[in-house]
């Protein structure tokens, strides 16, 4: 005996009510991923714009690695209201090291805490940490 309209009709929302909550839980993990990679690829930039401007100075000075660092991850979410670098979510350091061909190098380090996101268990925490360093040949 076939099946009439509202039948068909009825089967479809069924099939909605019970895939929506998964099509929602991958969209928001695609969303924090997004926000993740955005993340990692805004720090490198910045630390690496930092580790320039101070591989041009004869002592690299935290406070002006900070202002170049704030600048470039202007954008994220949680770096708005930051003013300084010395505390989560953004921590800058410059120094000067020995590079490997026995020459000064800055070094500038800069440490992110992504905020809160939604977790994926086994696949995403509720929040990262991430830390870039960057040496760069002074000169």
């Amino acid at each position: 005996m076939p099946r009439s309209l509202s039948q068909k009709r009825g089967a479809a929302m069924l099939e909605l009510a019970l895939l929506a909550p998964w099509v929602f839980f991958l969209f928001v993990g695609a969303l924090d991923w997004g926000f993740y990679a955005y993340s990692l690829i805004t720090m490198e930039t910045a630390a690496r714009s930092a580790a320039l401007y101070e591989s041009t100075l004869l002592s690299p000075d935290s406070n002006s690695a900070c202002t170049i660092v704030l600048n470039e991850m202007s954008t994220l979410i949680n770096t708005g209201s930051i003013s300084s670098c010395n505390s989560s979510p953004l921590v800058v350091t410059a120094s000067t090291i020995t590079g490997p061909d026995n020459t000064n190098a800055a070094q500038v380090s800069v440490t992110y805490t992504t905020p809160v996101m939604i977790p994926i268990p086994g696949l995403l925490a509720r929040q990262f940490t991430i830390t870039r360093i960057v040496n760069m040949k002074m000169g």
